[in-house]
């Protein structure tokens, strides 16, 4: 988690020797081409008209960054479950010009799950969005929701299809890829950019995409399920 964790590291001094912005704006590449303002034939609208309430499907609530309450709960419907939330940014997985131990002081080089040819993902150029680990709280797992499960991500009166390709901290909730959060016309620098709310993310069931790295399959299937999603809610 990017912002998230900024807080507690710089509450314990590790934060000492990070690079600064200026010092690593040299090393990333230009940011990528925004994507289409909605992916697939199911609009912006018809989604969130399925989401207006929420059926608590977690034990308790989720955070969006350390700082912050527990207000944010994961819900259940039919063929989905889903949440509203911030967007941080993950740039966690294989190094690139983006993503990166100088462009993101808390750069990974791995992710959750992994492509097809067994290396980490890459998240400037692949969608995908973050799942909070296993806890009491939650368990994305027994509802149904795996690595490479599609997401449809609302943002903005716009739709980017994602995969699931990440699992983040177990008390907090909201993020995904640099590719994700660019295609939404969300900045997407790992240090610095995100938004603070209106993000919703909505986990298709029992789906998944293979290979894992193929986003225009994402979309594909995730438009069919959205189709379905919106006739059976």
């Amino acid at each position: 988690m990017r912002k998230r964790l900024a807080f507690v590291l710089a509450a314990t001094g590790l934060l000492a020797g990070s690079v600064t912005a200026g010092a690593h704006a040299n090393t990333r590449g230009p940011a990528p081409a925004p994507a289409s303002a909605k992916e697939g034939t199911v609009t912006a609208a018809q989604l969130l008209a399925k989401v207006q309430g929420c059926s608590q499907i977690s034990s308790g609530k989720y955070r969006t960054d350390e700082e912050t309450s527990a207000t944010i709960p994961v819900c259940g419907a039919n063929g989905a479950v889903f949440w509203k939330a911030d967007m941080d940014i993950d740039c966690d997985g294989q190094v690139t010009s983006r993503c990166n131990g100088d462009t993101d002081p808390w750069f990974q080089d791995d992710t959750a799950f992994h492509q097809s040819d067994g290396k980490p993902l890459i998240a400037d150029k692949l969608p995908y969005v973050v799942v909070p680990s296993p806890s009491s709280t939650w368990d994305y797992r027994q509802a149904g929701i795996k690595g490479g499960g599609v997401v449809a991500v609302i943002y903005n009166n716009k739709v980017e299809y994602a995969v699931v390709g990440d699992t983040g901290p177990t008390a907090i909730i909201g993020e995904a890829s640099y590719a994700t959060a660019g295609a939404l016309g969300i900045d997407p620098d790992p240090e610095t950019g995100g938004t603070e709310s209106g993000v919703t993310y909505i986990l298709f069931k029992n789906s998944s995409v293979s290979p894992i790295e193929n986003h225009d399959k994402a979309v594909s299937v995730g438009d069919g399920l959205a189709k379905q999603f919106v006739q059976s809610n």
